[in-house]
């Protein structure tokens, strides 16, 4: 029975990870990452740690141009989880994460 309740709780959990990379679209990225690259990861946010970072530009609130001047630049740097230049947020990295997850745990 216990067995049973082990098996039916992994599948679900399977299952839900699976409709979490694909509601999202993560891309596949296991051309990229391999197997063996990919166990070295302790968990997803060591993976998000570890991703690649992108610096974007962004527009100055209205306390940053009174503080700085109309001169001022403010940038974001983040992860990108998925490999193809842009950041990403957490749901998007969390998705990739499991996409690969699923596909090396089998």
């Amino acid at each position: 029975m216990r067995v049973l309740f082990l098996l039916l709780t992994f599948v679900l959990s399977s299952q839900s990870f699976y409709v979490i990379a694909a509601k999202s679209k993560a891309r596949d990225i296991s051309h990229i990452i391999s197997k063996e690259a990919f166990s070295a990861y302790k968990d997803v946010a060591d993976f998000i740690d570890k991703s690649p970072k992108v610096t974007i530009t962004v527009s100055p609130s209205k306390d940053d141009i009174d503080e700085y001047g109309r001169q001022v630049v403010k940038s974001l740097t983040g992860s990108d989880c998925d490999r193809d230049g842009k950041m990403d947020d957490n749901p998007t990295c969390n998705a990739v994460f499991y996409k690969l997850w699923l596909k090396y745990s089998l």
